[in-house]
């Protein structure tokens, strides 16, 4: 490549400016990017990072300021203008079709769904080669619908290499991949990278950004507020950049942990699709304790969440609360038992999106707590709450009236830690609790985690992040096919050992053992 095609300036952006009604996401922000370039956007939840992209890719329309594509002004709020011009998308959450297979969701838009048998064969041979390229294997003729998450991030990044972007535009890419995937992910886009591909690049995770990044663009309150070259700074600078202040990670103290409150002792549950069930699992949730439960996404997380929030019971074994069996087990039957659940994911399980954020504050405790008598909604007292919640944890949003689709993820995801937290549950589940949060919230959600151990609830925390299990958890499991690993001391185990145990070697070595 010589030095004028690396100067080549194949995106512009000049003075994008959106706002929804009083809220203004963007306010005259100016971009350019490099061919073969990657630009890292940083900001805190709500800064406008997605709403610029979005303006990018012609979903939404600005109100101010001008899009081009290698000299090209984009006409506005047209996506098939977008993709037209070499620009392609990934997601941070997700845009498939539940009912339609893998191979269908790739190529819907981009040919003909139900074309000639041999072009469909091309299709699948084609997206074979790309997922054993990036390694985002996944089954071409599975149901999205019955995908776990992780799968369908892999899905969402497949559609977008198969269209031959030559600008890509990656938010939370990597948000569920594993440290690993992540890995081979960024190998193969540098690969792409040195050939002429231009990369923007959204991520929370700082050292993704200092390893897959050239230049770093922070947005703060939807302003571009500064720039850095990667060579030139540091994350602790970003992430103060980000956020406007020094920031700093909570302390773990040693837990003291109480009597059990939540026990299971040898359960299974029957394998629902691809995905496994729980294999003779026993798991002890304490008093002032957090158990970590790290491993690859679709090992089982699910199916223990689901059964610890009262979606399913054990086929096999025995769970016990305050060492009862309960006679029913119901999700009713574990809110009204004091377990609360941060749900894996937001959109499907965690919100309505049609609700207003007071309606999904109380979505979980509407019939029996404070906000109901005789049948009567209170929604002055449901507003109250909303409003404490939305304060407390900086929902940014015009106010509790809000539509909940229409915040961004992270602000969606501080409602729902909010929802949770601030009754003072027993049990806390905590599914990927800081999944798509800034730096700045994942401290605080760690904080307010670590405040809840020390008033005395039990808190399961399944994350695929290896850095956040090993940091807040006193007690680590891994769980591998369904299969839960003896519990491991805070400190006892490193990334490595923990990453056999997570590739099922671990279980092997025990049964051998054992024999």
């Amino acid at each position: 490549m010589t030095g004028a095609e690396a100067a080549q300036v194949v995106l512009r952006l000049d003075g994008i400016t959106k706002t929804f009604g009083a809220l203004v996401a963007n306010d005259n922000v100016s971009l350019a990017l490099e061919k073969g370039e990657v630009i890292a956007l940083l900001g805190e939840n709500g800064a406008g990072k997605t709403t610029l992209m979005n303006i990018l890719f012609g979903q939404y329309t600005a109100d101010a300021g001008t899009v081009e594509v290698f000299g090209q002004r984009l006409p506005p709020g047209t996506p098939r203008a977008a993709l037209e011009a070499g620009v392609g998308m990934v997601h941070q959450h997700f845009t498939l079709a539940d009912n339609l297979s893998v191979l269908d969701n790739i190529v819907l838009g981009a040919e003909r769904l139900w074309s000639a048998r041999s072009d469909r064969r091309g299709a699948r041979a084609r997206v074979a080669a790309l997922a054993e390229r990036f390694r985002l294997r996944v089954d071409p003729d599975a149901r999205v619908g019955a995908l776990t998450v992780g799968e369908r991030q892999r899905v969402e990044i497949l559609k977008a290499l198969y269209r031959d972007a030559r600008i890509l535009i990656l938010d939370e890419p990597t948000a569920v991949l594993t440290p690993q995937e992540t890995d081979d992910l960024f190998d193969t886009l540098r690969q792409a990278i040195a050939q002429g591909l231009s990369v923007v690049f959204i991520s929370h995770k700082l050292h993704e950004v200092m390893s897959i990044a050239h230049r770093v663009l922070i947005l703060r309150h939807g302003k571009l507020v500064a720039e850095r070259q990667v060579a030139r700074t540091n994350p602790r600078e970003l992430a103060s950049l980000m956020v406007g202040a020094e920031v700093t990670a909570p302390a773990v103290a040693p837990s003291e942990p109480g009597a059990s409150i939540l026990h299971l002792d040898a359960v299974s549950t029957p394998d629902r699709g691809s995905a496994p069930g729980l294999r003779d699992v026993t798991l002890d949730l304490r008093a002032g304790q957090i158990v970590g439960l790290a491993g690859v996404s679709g090992n089982g997380q699910a199916e223990l969440a689901a059964l610890i929030g009262g979606l399913c019971v054990p086929e096999t074994g025995t769970l016990r609360l305050d060492g009862e069996s309960p006679s029913r087990w119901t999700p009713h039957e574990a809110v009204q038992s004091g377990i609360a659940r941060i749900p894996e994911d937001r959109h499907k399980t965690g919100t309505i999106a049609d609700f207003t954020l007071t309606e999904n504050a109380i979505l979980e405790c509407y019939r029996d707590g404070p906000f109901s008598a005789r049948g009567w909604m209170n929604w002055r007292a449901a507003d109250r709450f909303a409003r404490g919640v939305i304060d407390s944890y900086d929902v940014r949003c015009p106010g509790p009236g809000t539509r909940i689709r229409l915040l961004s993820g992270g602000n969606m995801q501080k409602l729902i830690l909010g929802r949770v937290l601030e009754p003072g549950p027993r049990i806390i589940l905590a599914n990927q609790p800081v999944r798509g949060l800034d730096i700045g919230a994942v401290n605080y959600v760690h904080g307010r985690l670590l405040e809840a151990r020390a008033r005395g609830a039990a808190i399961l925390l399944i994350s695929e992040d290896l850095d956040e299990i090993m940091r807040l958890s006193d007690v680590i499991h891994v769980i591998s096919e369904g299969r839960l690993s003896p519990g491991f001391a805070r400190g006892s185990m490193g990334a490595a050992e923990l990453g056999v145990w997570m590739a099922g070697h671990g279980f092997d070595e025990e049964t051998r053992h054992a024999s």
